[in-house]
């Protein structure tokens, strides 16, 4: 007996549904969460993404952070860092696997933009860029000082307030920048940049107030320290307070702990130069009056040595005429000798006169052409009369010859006729004279 064949109720999943619906609802049933663990299994591929295990004492979670989100970390993620990660509940089709998608991410522990700091300022310095053999000196008496800072800060009233008390002669020129805030690095880079085209400062000052650590992160971002670094002028740093440090002081010339300790270090006191200058002067003019009085002395003893100069100039205008003498009578006999060598030479040249040759060839060529026609004229003459005899025999054996004396030649179907038999009754045929050929037909055949 044959079972019975009935229609089943099963709803039966396929793994690509399955995986697809727990997917769904883990996905809606939580909420974006923060959760705390170390990083292990980081994997970097070429796509940009992140990919690494989150894990406690005790469990472990697969993690996915995509490009868009990790571009804008501040800080690098390592293998063995303990993480803050605010993360959205998934789960991996291909595999089956619980994940996590990772949308922000952020050291526990120690704050991201202290570990962001950080680790840029190893990696500059692993690439020389802190390196005091870059460095260049400050000019010491700047004729011009670039101030690279907010126009509304303390700062800049910092700044001005100290040059215009030390050193008053100096011209100054701001520019403008955010020293906080989003696109304050790009200004302060495109500052930098500005400064040295223009090339209208012997100095730049640096500057920005106190503040945090992220108040001040403009002067930590490498595109700002990376313009200090490959700047042509000189580059001095005043950010912050005394204890306060960016990673653009230790790229710059030269630190200065204050916005006003970086005026004072690019301006040398004018009333200190106003002492050295008295001193200097004074120094010069008891030299000076120490070289006239000694000058004079000596001065006073030559004019005792000196002879009369009338009669000084008298020799001199003798021995100027001895020698005016001496060397006209040199040039006349160096002239007479000279001119004697040219009649030497002439001489010489005209023995050697290559015209006397010319005519010689000429007539050596004029006789071998000579020689030459003549020899011609008797090869051609030579070769007429072997012409001439060579054409007399071939006359006496061409068979033309042979039509003249009246005989002719005789051929049919363009095969000359040899043999009398080679022809019948009827046949045409072609009778060639001397001067002409005629057609015929055979009539009749007489055999010897």
């Amino acid at each position: 007996m044959q079972p019975e064949h009935r229609t089943s109720t099963r709803d039966i999943y396929s793994i690509t549904r399955l995986n697809r619906e727990v997917k769904a609802v883990l996905e809606g049933s939580f909420p974006p969460l923060w959760v705390q663990g170390e990083i292990s299994n980081l994997a970097r591929p070429s796509s940009g993404h992140l990919y690494f295990t989150l894990k406690d004492k005790y469990s472990q979670v697969r993690c996915a952070m995509f490009k868009g989100r990790n571009q804008v970390l501040k800080f690098s993620p390592e293998n063995g860092v303990e993480v803050l990660a605010q993360a959205s509940i998934s789960l991996y089709e291909g595999r089956g696997e619980f994940q996590l998608i990772i949308n922000q991410l952020e050291p526990a522990g120690v704050g991201a933009l202290q570990l962001a700091f950080e680790q840029l300022k190893e990696r500059l310095q692993q690439e020389g860029l802190f390196d005091p053999l870059h460095k260049q000196p400050l000019p010491v008496y700047p004729g011009t000082i670039g101030v690279i800072t907010s126009p509304s800060g303390a700062a800049i009233r910092d700044i001005v307030h100290v040059l215009n008390r030390r050193y008053p002669s100096a011209e100054v020129i701001i520019y403008p920048v955010a020293v906080q805030g989003e696109g304050s690095a790009a200004q302060i880079e495109a500052a930098l940049n500005k400064a040295n085209v223009r090339n209208e400062c012997d100095v730049i000052i640096l500057a920005r107030g106190g503040g945090s650590l992220e108040d001040l992160w403009s002067f930590n971002e490498e595109r700002v320290v990376r313009a200090i670094y490959q700047s042509a002028l000189p580059v001095i740093t005043g950010i912050g307070h005394e204890t306060d440090f960016a990673i653009a002081d230790f790229v710059s010339d030269q630190r200065a702990p204050t916005p006003s300790a970086a005026a004072e270090l690019v301006s040398p006191d004018s009333n200190k130069l106003l002492e050295q200058l008295q001193g200097h002067t004074n120094w010069l003019t008891t030299t000076v009056l120490r070289l006239l009085q000694r000058h004079q002395q000596t001065l006073e003893y030559c004019r005792k040595k000196l002879p009369n100069p009338v009669k000084r100039l008298q020799t001199i205008n003798q021995r100027l005429d001895e020698l005016s003498l001496r060397n006209i009578r040199t040039i006349h006999a160096r002239i007479q000798y000279e001119t004697a060598q040219v009649s030497r030479l002439q001489a010489e040249i005209n023995r050697f006169n290559p015209v006397q040759k010319l005519g010689h060839y000429r007539q050596q060529c004029r006789y071998l052409q000579e020689q030459l026609r003549t020899a011609m004229e008797r090869i051609v003459r030579d070769a007429g009369n072997r012409l001439g005899l060579s054409a007399h025999a071939l006359q006496t054996v061409s068979p033309l010859s042979t039509l003249e004396r009246g005989y002719a030649i005789v051929s049919s179907n363009s095969n000359i006729v040899r043999d009398i038999n080679a022809i019948n009754t009827g046949d045409k045929i072609s009778t060639r004279l001397a001067n002409g050929s005629f057609e015929s037909q055979v009539t009749g055949i007489t055999k010897p």
